[in-house]
């Protein structure tokens, strides 16, 4: 896979020697780890996403915030970018790293700096692994509810830089709806406070801003998380179904009823194979698709709410339903979604790990398309779904040693994205936009939006030294692309600045 960054500003190459940098950086902070050879570089080529590698020019590894502030204002005098970089889970390249810029992973700030059960908040770094949260709140009978399926090694800085979601994230939220305070560093290394621990803060909710930012606008320092009280209690209805368009319209007549799932997710029958075969959850291989969902809450409310839901179920026309006979049946029905990457990676020598998110009204529409265009690949492509909140996680199976199946998959992945758009979605429901998609942003957003995105970039990194060449499309990319129309050699509303 060839990447190409525009690693250039107003057309000029950046002048500046990986030699010269690292000394000059050395100088200014000798306590900071600065990683300069091949062979230490290499661990840090790429993300989630490993089809896209790069090897950065220097990886820098602070412990301490005057660190932080001291690499950035150097690397701001010097105009070299940075890209910042937390477990390095992320599935969309938002941390690969760039030839000639710095890579800056937080993965040392991993302290839980305090737990408030009066509160109900937890002030924590950005390295914190996501579950360790919760295992710190569980004493006091919290929890932090947003759970991505790599909650187990995901960092909570890189939630907010992808404004990560989970299972639980209809009822919920996503971490933009969980996080109360940042704190970050500039790329000119001054401090800022986002939002409060108060229920509002005064002036423009720069907070929501920086939650899916993709460390485009500032490095994130601390973090100060929303903590629940865990559900008294918590039922599991797993669904079968015959057809993978009825248990698609199931989705909807579950929320038209009335009922909120704590849970509510969806696979078909090539992830549930996958899935049953990894983890032995109990999953009917048989089924063409299945429904899981989850009901917490006081428990005469929970009881309630699952006759309701068997109900829409056998009125979708369920083929099964099983309900968690207890905890441990639960944590395995869920242990079988939560695996489900992983397993399908037992079934193909690659996947490609798609995210977009399409009104629950559009499901059965949407996997129909998604169906054809596998047939007409000849790629299998299996289907797992935030699908109370519309968030589709369609993995596609290739072969990268057989010559063009990698772009024949990014191509069938990019077709999908655009079908979200068509029915009404987005391009991306938590993973984020990074380098994967940023061609389908041309797709989904007009002339004007994406030079208020760029204004916004500006305000917050007028030289485009943090993270360049990610998430937001230059509109010279969309003309090349071909998703914005272009007449007489202009692009549209040729009198607005191009930042």
């Amino acid at each position: 896979m060839n990447i190409h960054y525009d690693e250039r500003l107003d057309g000029e190459l950046r002048s500046f020697e990986k030699a010269d940098v690292l000394r000059d950086l050395q100088e200014a902070a000798p306590s900071l780890t600065l990683l300069h050879r091949e062979e230490d570089l290499r661990p840090f080529e790429c993300d989630g996403l490993a089809a896209y590698r790069i090897l950065p020019m220097l990886v820098a590894l602070p412990e301490t915030l005057d660190d932080v502030q001291t690499l950035l204002k150097r690397c701001h005098a010097l105009g070299v970018p940075v890209v910042t970089r937390g477990a390095g889970t992320g599935l969309s390249g938002g941390a690969l790293p760039l030839e000639r810029g710095v890579l800056l992973v937080m993965s040392r700030f991993k302290q839980i700096l305090s737990v408030d059960p009066d509160a109900r908040v937890a002030r924590v770094q950005p390295g914190v692994r996501n579950l360790a949260i919760s295992e710190a709140a569980a004493p006091y009978g919290l929890y932090y509810a947003p759970d991505p399926s790599s909650q187990i090694a995901c960092s909570i800085g890189g939630n907010v830089a992808e404004n990560a979601g989970g299972v639980h994230c209809l009822k919920y939220g996503l971490t933009v709806h969980n996080v109360m305070r940042v704190d970050i560093v500039t790329i000119e290394g001054e401090t800022m406070t986002l939002g409060s621990e108060a229920l509002d803060a005064p002036g423009f909710d720069l907070l929501a801003l920086m939650n899916g930012s993709e460390g485009m606008l500032g490095v994130v320092t601390e973090i100060t998380v929303k903590l629940l009280p865990k559900p008294e209690t918590a039922k599991v209805l797993m669904a079968s179904f015959d057809d993978v368009e009825k248990a698609g319209q199931a989705v909807g007549d579950i929320i038209a009823a009335g009922i909120i799932p704590g849970g509510l997710e969806m696979m078909d029958k090539l992830a549930i194979k996958a899935a049953e075969d990894f983890v032995k959850a109990g999953y009917p291989v048989e089924a063409e698709a299945i429904l899981l969902c989850e009901l917490d809450g006081v428990e005469a409310d929970v009881d309630d709410d699952c006759e309701t839901v068997r109900a829409v179920l056998e009125k979708a026309g369920a083929t099964d339903i099983q309900q968690a006979r207890d905890e441990a049946e639960r944590a395995k029905f869920w242990a079988g979604r939560k695996n489900a990457f992983p397993a399908v990676g037992r079934m193909s020598p690659d996947y490609y790990c798609m995210d977009g998110t399409i009104p629950r009204r559009e499901l059965p529409r949407v996997l129909k398309g998604i169906a054809a265009l596998s047939e007409e690949s000849g790629l299998k492509v299996a289907n797992v779904f935030h699908a109370g909140d519309g968030n589709m996680h369609p993995l596609i199976l290739f072969d990268a040693n057989r010559e063009g199946e990698l772009e024949l998959a990014e191509d069938v992945g990019g077709k999908i994205l655009e079908l979200c758009v068509a029915a009404g979605g987005s391009i991306t429901g938590e993973h984020g936009v990074g380098r994967e998609k940023i061609n389908q942003m041309c797709s989904q957003f007009q002339p004007d939006e994406l030079t208020v995105f760029h204004a916004l970039k500006a305000a917050f990194d007028p030289d485009r030294l943090l993270n360049p060449g990610k998430n937001i499309p230059t509109l010279a990319r969309c003309a090349e692309f071909g998703a914005m129309h272009v007449h007489n050699n202009e692009l549209p509303h040729p009198e607005l600045p191009r930042f």
